[in-house]
């Protein structure tokens, strides 16, 4: 199979440079990097792709057994790196996809040297000291309303994830996002994504690892971002100036500044 047909696989920026890898959350594509890949391309060689079931991959690859875990996931960002022959990337992952990072990188250790987590979480369900952020009866109404009507659950969902209801620009385009994607593979995704218990897999965690995350954020509250920098011996935690859960497009500016500064400091 052509792993780059496969996922979408888009290779930008410089050529020679050190290689970024931008990786999207649930419900979205590699488009949502629009606005940090200028930050990067002058001095990095920037990787971007889809995950299968998402944006323009190739939707004939995908199956349920192989993405109903976060393996899967990692899976293809191996694939996507050994195609690419990728040493010592920098792996920038957005929500889920910043555990799927942590899985790649523990796969495949020469080929990932640094992470960035943007707004992550490795368990979304409250536990007995632990805060998630959702009870489990949250998270059963939650996929209930999306098996029932996905499009309606996206059109509800999109603009409370993304926050900034004084933009509600920014809301729609989720929502845009969430509705392009084919239905069926993203309760596949979705049940991937809010039932996933990676807390354990973050103590493997031995490379450079920038967490970023919100001041308010429905889906990965601080007390996900605090656990997760506590659970990664070395790693840096940033909060941003910024709401809602998808910072790399509600706030750039304070999102691409945390990655180059953080980039800057690998050199």
């Amino acid at each position: 199979m052509d792993i780059l047909r496969r996922n979408h696989v888009t290779v930008t920026g410089n050529p020679d440079g050190p290689a970024v890898v931008l990786a999207h959350g649930f419900g979205c594509d590699q488009n949502m990097w629009r606005l940090t890949v200028p930050a990067l391309a002058d001095v990095h060689r920037v990787v971007l792709f889809d995950y299968v079931g998402c944006g323009r991959s190739d939707l004939s690859a995908f199956r349920e057994d192989r993405y109903a875990s976060l393996d899967g996931y990692a899976q293809d960002v191996v694939e996507i790196a050994e195609t690419l022959d990728l040493r010592d990337a920098t792996f920038v992952g957005h929500s889920v996809s910043a555990m799927a990072g942590v899985l790649a990188a523990r796969r495949a250790p020469e080929r990932f040297g640094a992470l960035v987590m943007v707004a992550p979480s490795p368990r979304y369900i409250d536990d007995e000291g632990y805060r998630g952020g959702f009870t489990t009866a949250d998270i059963d109404e939650l996929l209930d309303s999306l098996d029932s009507n996905y499009l309606g659950w996206s059109a509800a969902m999109a603009p409370m994830i993304m926050g900034n209801p004084e933009r509600p620009e920014l809301g729609e385009e989720l929502t845009r996002s969430f509705c392009a994607t084919d239905p069926d593979m993203a309760r596949v995704f979705a049940r991937t994504t809010f039932l996933s218990d990676s807390r354990d897999d973050l103590k493997s965690v031995t490379v450079p690892t920038l967490v970023l995350e919100c001041t308010q954020d429905m889906i990965a509250p601080r007390e996900v971002g605090a656990y997760v920098h506590s659970r990664i011996p070395g790693s840096t935690l940033v909060t941003l100036d910024a709401t809602g859960h998808c910072p790399h497009l509600s706030a750039p500016e304070a999102t691409n500044r945390a990655i180059t500064d953080f980039l800057t400091g690998l050199r």
